[in-house]
C-alpha cells in the first residue's frame, strides 16, 4: 500500500519532469524500482506511433502503386521521378512549416491537425483522376507526415518518464518498419484478389479509416504541460499534469509546479533564427547534418535496391502476358523482395531500443555510420566479382547496411533531434532537422538513378561509403549525450 502522499509530498513546488519522474513510495518508506506509466501516457505513446506507421505504409507503398499509376496515366520517367519525390518534398516543408507551429499553437493542436490533413489528402489521392491531382495530394500527404516528425516526438518526450524516453521514442520510430511491412502485405493482398489497374486506389483507401480513428482519439489527450508552462499558463499546466498522472492509487496528491523553463514568447520566424544563435548552433548542426547524410544512404538503398534485388531473383519467373498482368506480377515479386530486405530494419531498431540508453545515443550513431560504411563497401566490392559468390556478398552488404542503419543513425538521428533543444524551440529544432534531412532524401531520389546510369553502381556505393564515414566524424565532433538526462536540463 502506498504511503500517504500528504506525508511524503514536498509542499514546495517542483518541476514538471520531477513529477513525471517521481517514484512511488511504499508504506515502509521503500521506493519502487521504476516509474509506472499511466494509462494516459501509454495512450499518448500509442497515438504517437501512428504517424510513423502511416509514413512507413504510405511512403513505401509508392513503390507498389507507382507502376500501376504509370500504366494508367502513361507517365514519363521524369513524371515518375517527380511523383516519387513529391511526398519527400512535402515532408521537408511540413516538418518545419507545420511542425514548428507546435511551439506556437501547442503540441496537441498540431497533433490533431496533421492527422486530419492526412485523412483529407489520402482521400483525395485515392480519388485522383489525373497526374496533377496525384502530384498535389501526394505532396499534401508529405506535409501531414512531415508535421508528425517533430510533433509526435515532443508529445512522447514531454509526457513520459526520463528513464523510458529513449526506448519509447525509438519504439514509436519502429512502427515505421511495421507500416512498411503492412503496406507490403496490403499490396500483395489487394493485387492477389483484384488484378485491376485501379487497384492502387484501394491500397491507399485502406489507410483512410484507421487514420480517421486516430484523428478522433488524439482529441482526448491533454496538452503538454511543458509547453503550457513555456507559455506562462501555469494553472493550465498543472491541470494537464494532473490528467496525465491520474493513477490508482493516486500520486502525487497535490501538484504545484515551479518554473524551471524559459518562457516562450518568440515568434515563428525568430524561433528558427534562434536555432543558429551561439547557444544552439552546435546542437542544430548535430541534429541536422548527420540526419541529412543518413538519408542519402537510407533512401538511395531503400528505394532502389529492393527492386533491383527482387528483379535479379525473379526475372525468370515473371509471366509474359499482357502489360497489366505482367506489371502486377512484377509488383508482387518486388514486394516479396522488399519484405526480405526490410526484415533487417526491424531487427536493427529492436537492438537500438535495447541499447540506446546503456551504450548511449552518440556511440550508437557513430558505430552505426561505420557499420553502414562497411556494408556498402561489401556491396560495392560484389559488383567487381563474377560467379555466384557476388550475390552472397551483395546480400550480406545490404543486410549489414540495413541492420546498422536502424541500429545507429536512422533511429538515433530521429531520437536526438527531439532531445537536444529546450522547450521553447524543441519542435522547431526537430522540424528543421527533419526538413534538412529530407533534402538529402530528395537529392537521392532524383539523382541516384542518374548517377548509376552515368557512372555505374560501384562509384555511387563508394561515394555513400565516404558520406557514412563523414557522418561518423560529424557526430563525434559535435557529440552531446542526452541518454538518461532530464529533458528540462538538457
Amino acid at each position: 500500500m502506498m504511503k500517504n502522499q500528504e506525508n511524503i509530498d514536498n509542499q514546495s513546488s517542483k518541476s514538471i519532469q520531477s513529477y513525471i519522474d517521481e517514484i512511488p513510495t511504499w508504506s515502509d518508506g521503500t521506493g519502487t524500482f521504476y516509474v509506472p506509466m499511466t494509462k494516459i501516457q501509454w495512450r499518448i505513446w500509442l497515438l504517437a506511433t501512428s504517424g510513423k506507421f502511416f509514413e512507413g505504409m504510405v511512403v513505401f507503398m509508392m513503390g507498389l502503386t507507382l507502376p500501376l499509376i504509370t500504366l494508367q496515366y502513361h507517365l514519363s520517367s521524369v513524371q515518375k521521378g517527380i511523383i516519387g519525390s513529391s511526398i519527400l518534398f512535402g515532408i521537408l516543408i511540413g516538418a518545419s512549416a507545420l511542425g514548428g507551429l507546435a511551439d506556437v499553437y501547442g503540441r496537441k493542436r498540431m497533433f490533431i491537425i496533421e492527422m486530419l490533413l492526412l485523412v483529407i489528402f489520402l482521400s483525395g489521392l485515392a480519388l485522383s483522376q489525373s497526374y496533377y491531382w496525384i502530384l498535389l495530394f501526394n505532396f499534401g500527404i508529405g506535409l501531414a507526415l512531415g508535421c508528425d516528425y517533430p510533433t509526435a516526438h515532443v508529445m512522447i518526450s514531454e509526457n513520459i518518464p526520463t528513464n523510458n524516453r529513449g526506448k519509447l521514442v525509438l519504439g514509436a520510430f519502429a512502427f515505421q518498419s511495421v507500416g512498411v511491412f503492412l503496406g507490403i502485405l496490403v499490396g500483395i493482398f489487394v493485387l492477389s484478389y483484384y488484378d485491376n489497374i485501379e487497384a492502387w486506389r484501394i491500397m491507399y483507401a485502406i489507410a483512410i479509416l484507421p487514420a480517421i480513428v486516430i484523428t478522433i482519439a488524439r482529441c482526448y489527450i491533454p496538452e503538454s504541460a511543458h509547453w503550457l508552462l513555456s507559455k506562462n499558463k501555469k494553472d493550465e499546466a498543472e491541470d494537464a499534469l494532473r490528467t496525465l498522472l491520474k493513477r490508482t492509487p493516486q500520486y502525487p496528491i497535490s501538484i504545484k509546479i515551479e518554473r524551471q523553463v524559459e518562457a516562450s514568447e518568440i515568434g515563428w520566424w525568430n524561433g528558427y533564427k534562434k536555432l543558429f544563435s551561439s547557444k544552439y548552433r552546435s546542437k542544430t548542426l548535430l541534429a541536422s547534418l548527420p540526419w541529412f547524410i543518413q538519408d542519402l544512404g537510407t533512401y538511395g538503398i531503400g528505394i532502389f535496391t529492393p527492386v533491383i534485388l527482387a528483379s535479379m531473383l525473379t526475372k525468370n519467373t515473371v509471366s509474359q502476358g499482357d502489360a497489366l498482368h505482367s506489371t502486377i506480377d512484377q509488383i508482387i515479386y518486388s514486394a516479396k523482395g522488399t519484405a526480405l530486405i526490410d526484415f533487417l530494419l526491424i531487427v536493427g531498431v529492436v537492438f537500438a531500443i535495447i541499447y540506446s540508453d546503456s551504450i548511449g545515443r552518440m556511440k550508437l550513431q557513430i558505430y552505426g555510420f561505420i557499420g553502414c560504411a562497411v556494408g556498402l563497401l561489401l556491396a560495392a566490392l560484389s559488383t567487381r566479382l563474377t560467379g555466384g559468390s557476388h550475390m552472397y556478398l551483395l546480400f550480406a552488404g545490404f543486410m549489414l547496411f540495413n541492420f546498422m542503419n536502424n541500429f545507429g543513425p536512422n533511429a538515433q538521428t530521429y531520437l536526438i533531434s527531439g532531445e537536444v533543444f529546450s522547450t521553447s524551440v524543441r519542435a522547431k529544432g526537430a522540424g528543421f532537422a527533419a526538413s534538412f534531412a529530407k533534402m538529402g532524401a530528395i537529392l537521392t531520389a532524383l539523382l541516384f538513378p542518374i548517377l548509376m546510369t552515368k557512372f555505374g553502381i560501384f562509384p555511387v556505393l563508394i561515394g555513400l561509403v565516404g558520406t557514412s564515414l563523414l557522418g561518423a566524424w560529424i557526430t563525434h565532433h559535435y557529440r552531446f549525450e542526452t541518454s538518461g538526462r532530464n529533458i528540462e536540463t538538457i
